[in-house]
């Protein structure tokens, strides 16, 4: 399983890239697309969104069913990846670099889990 070492990870199975302190990219682990199958649909928020840590922001749906996507921060959508809509399977493609949202003003990244953190804990899953 592919786990980038400069990510951060939420139990949820969503990835932060942090870009500076108040900003990240956000989405799917490799392990959430593989378990989802292969994506046909995402449902992304609009800029200027609120997100919250452990809420609902967006969802996907694949062959086998719609899931739901939850934000593993709290702040505010900067950018959406609309590339996504058109493109929904470059999630299963390439996951650490097909980020839905960009997010500014972040906090609530207490439960964020480091590369070895989240390894560990997928274990736990299988």
């Amino acid at each position: 399983m592919n786990i980038p070492e400069d990510l951060k990870y939420a139990k949820s199975h969503e990835w932060v890239k942090m870009l500076d302190e108040e900003t990240a990219l956000i989405g799917l682990t490799d392990y959430a697309q593989d378990a989802l199958g292969d994506l046909v649909f995402v449902n992304l928020p609009e800029a200027g969104d609120e997100v919250a840590a452990g809420e609902t922001f967006a969802d996907v749906e694949s062959v086998k069913a719609v899931s739901d996507v939850f934000s593993p921060v709290t702040g505010t959508v900067a950018e959406v990846n609309e590339g996504l809509l058109d493109a929904p399977e470059s999630i299963n493609e390439a996951p650490y670099e097909a980020w839905f949202v960009k997010v500014e003003h972040i906090t609530d990244t207490e439960e964020l889990m480091d590369a070895q953190g989240y390894e560990a804990y997928v274990k736990t899953l299988e």
